[in-house]
């Protein structure tokens, strides 16, 4: 990370434009989640729906990975490997989706159903997307990156759950990670002040138990240190002189 950058209007609509390509890819990729699929399934066609839009998947090849996503199953956080695994009915898949168009990158994830889940499931993945959005809310000109943290916490805890402390949401623009960084916790006012034409992607993962995490000896996935179900969601939002601008919407 280099620093924060502002991005121009050209700038702007290479990442609207990649944002869009993932956003399509994640919507259809979580249409495809069903009892019986393989995790590889769901990556193979995932990296498809990218490239037929003329985007390269960004993650291939980040740090040496070799995966057009990631597909985080139950106790898994984020970074779980496609592969042979046979999702299950009442498992939760976390997909997380990048690509970069032109130069510039889209990075999006939510977490599904597979077949029907528990009530208790039901409302933890009804609580990520809530934390999203409510931390989305503050992502506003003159407002501070502590307000969008404490925004996303404020949700989780009121409903009983833990953010992870050590994984973050990051900046976003030619580089996939970019600075700030972007906790799921913190004081509202503190942090810097967020401006005009920064993108951010802002990501909650909420655990049905603590918030303590562990990597798997792939050195990828990571895991709740306590073996309990987590949920991802994540968003590319634009700050903008009106207020934020998600740019990864599926609907």
């Amino acid at each position: 990370m280099t620093g924060i950058k502002i991005k121009t209007a050209e700038e702007i609509e290479k990442i609207r434009q990649a944002c869009r390509i993932v956003a399509r890819a994640l919507k259809l990729t979580g249409k495809e989640v069903q009892p019986g699929v393989t995790t590889e399934y769901l990556d193979s066609f995932a990296e498809r729906l990218i490239r037929e839009e003329g985007a390269d998947p960004v993650f291939i090849g980040y740090r040496g990975y070799r995966h057009a996503t990631c597909m985080s199953v139950n106790e898994e956080i984020v970074h779980g490997i496609p592969g042979n695994k046979v999702l299950k009915e009442g498992d939760i898949i976390g997909v997380d989706i990048g690509s970069k168009f032109a130069g510039y990158c889209g990075d999006t994830a939510a977490t599904f159903p597979v077949g029907e889940v528990s009530k208790k499931v039901a409302k933890l993945l009804k609580t990520g997307q809530e934390a999203l959005i409510a931390g989305i809310r503050q992502a506003r000109a003159g407002n501070h990156l502590g307000d969008v943290s404490a925004a996303v916490q404020k949700v989780a805890e009121s409903k009983g759950y833990s953010v992870v402390r050590e994984l973050y949401g990051h900046g976003i623009g030619a580089d996939l990670h970019e600075d700030p960084l972007v906790p799921n916790f913190g004081r509202p006012g503190e942090g810097i002040e967020l401006k005009e034409g920064m993108v951010l992607a802002i990501e909650p993962m909420l655990n049905l138990g603590g918030w303590q995490i562990r990597t798997l000896s792939d050195g990828w996935t990571i895991v709740t240190a306590d073996k309990s179900l987590s949920c991802h969601f994540e968003h590319t939002v634009l700050i903008t002189g009106k207020g934020p601008e998600i740019l990864t919407r599926r609907d």
